[in-house]
């Protein structure tokens, strides 16, 4: 579930507003062209905006305004006051969720930069030219959510969108989107037009190389501990430890619990041994694999056990190559989803499980939702 059932949901229309902060002064040196020349105030009545953009390189606006605050990820309450706007959003009209409101959160966990700004209304057209190129929302004083043009997305009355509005996505999301399709078409697999593109290069963050590093040694300690279990011959936690030392560094919760049972169930051990999958898509990231291949079969494990003892200073891929993969799993997992709701029996030439676990492993890398491990989530 994307939000607690305890999320904040009711805010007055001034709620967004940043409060002045020292990074105003270093305005210079926080935008993407720093040699800009600060805009003049505007004149006349002005509209506070609060707007929130998705791509981690923003222009100085260049049309008069005053800024009022901005901030961005490098700022901890960003991310708390991102998940309360999650909760107005989901909030508005009936507390349902809605495709309407569900792209706008994808949004938000999305959003790299959030400034509040008052700007007049012989201004407007610049603002939404700019806020186009910035993919943002915008948020006015009236409670709608509305797209880089100013058309609502998010009525305040009853969460419905305008017909006219859009969710923006980058030009490369776009692109993305129709290569994993013409792909999947190539192999006769249909999914629907109506699946929103995924976050691009240009708005992901990965995570750190060392963070991957340590991840792909815990993921080979738990799958290690449970291979040897199901198979009867199991190998004691401490030997396992004495082999990875750094592994228990960058266990998860579950995954310390799981190492923490003496006798685990078969089903406890099938959870951890399809972490091979999970440990294969992070071997590929590191560049310790050369290609990953269509998801038709489980990896070789002992190849995967292998590499990993040998590694020697692997280097992340570019963010491009990740979220092509991610674009390709998630699509093929909403099919292989679609197969098993439906029960038509139809053969996707995919493992489910195999796709499931590369689905969790990208959205890790690619921080989807600031999940930790043991709660990614894979919605499709």
């Amino acid at each position: 579930m994307i939000l607690p059932k305890n999320a904040p949901r009711r805010y007055d229309g001034n709620f967004a507003i940043v409060p002045p902060s020292p990074m105003i002064n270093s305005l210079k040196r926080l935008f993407a062209r720093p040699q800009a020349v600060v805009p003049a105030a505007p004149t006349g009545a002005t509209t506070l905006y609060n707007i929130y953009c998705t791509r981690h390189t923003i222009a100085q606006p260049a049309f008069a305004h005053e800024l009022q605050g901005r901030r961005d990820l490098s700022d901890s309450e960003l991310l708390v006051h991102l998940h309360g706007f999650c909760g107005y959003v989901f909030s508005r009209g009936t507390e349902a969720m809605t495709r309407d409101k569900y792209h706008v959160i994808l949004h938000m966990q999305r959003v790299q930069h959030h400034l509040s700004m008052e700007v007049a209304e012989d201004a407007l057209p610049e603002l939404h030219a700019w806020a186009r190129d910035a993919n943002a929302l915008l948020f006015t004083p009236d409670g709608h959510v509305r797209d880089p043009d100013g058309h609502v997305l998010i009525n305040v009355a009853d969460g419905q969108a305008a017909a006219d509005a859009r969710v923006p996505y980058p030009a490369k999301a776009w692109t993305r989107k129709s290569a994993t399709e013409a792909m999947l078409a190539a192999r006769g697999i249909a999914v629907p037009d109506s699946l929103p593109p995924l976050a691009c290069e240009e708005e992901v963050t990965l995570r750190e190389r060392d963070e991957v590093i340590g991840r792909a040694r815990a993921l080979l300690l738990v799958a290690l501990r449970a291979e040897s279990v199901a198979a009867g011959e199991p190998m004691p936690v401490a030997t396992l430890l004495d082999k990875m030392p750094l592994a228990d560094d960058s266990l998860s919760p579950a995954e310390r619990t799981f190492l923490a049972l003496e006798s685990p169930s078969e089903h406890e051990c099938a959870q951890f041994l399809w972490r091979y999958e999970s440990l294969y898509v992070l071997q590929w990231a590191l560049g310790m694999v050369d290609e990953l291949p269509y998801p038709d079969a489980p990896c070789d494990t002992a190849a995967a056990v292998a590499r990993q003892i040998e590694m020697r200073g692997p280097q992340l891929r570019d963010a491009s190559q990740i979220v092509d993969a991610l674009d390709q799993t998630y699509r093929l997992h909403w099919n292989i989803r679609q197969i098993r709701l439906k029960k038509t029996g139809a053969d996707f030439g995919a493992d489910a499980d195999v796709v499931m676990e590369r689905h969790h492993a990208l959205n890790w890398l690619v921080r989807f939702q600031h999940a930790d491990w043991d709660f990614v989530d894979t919605p499709t």
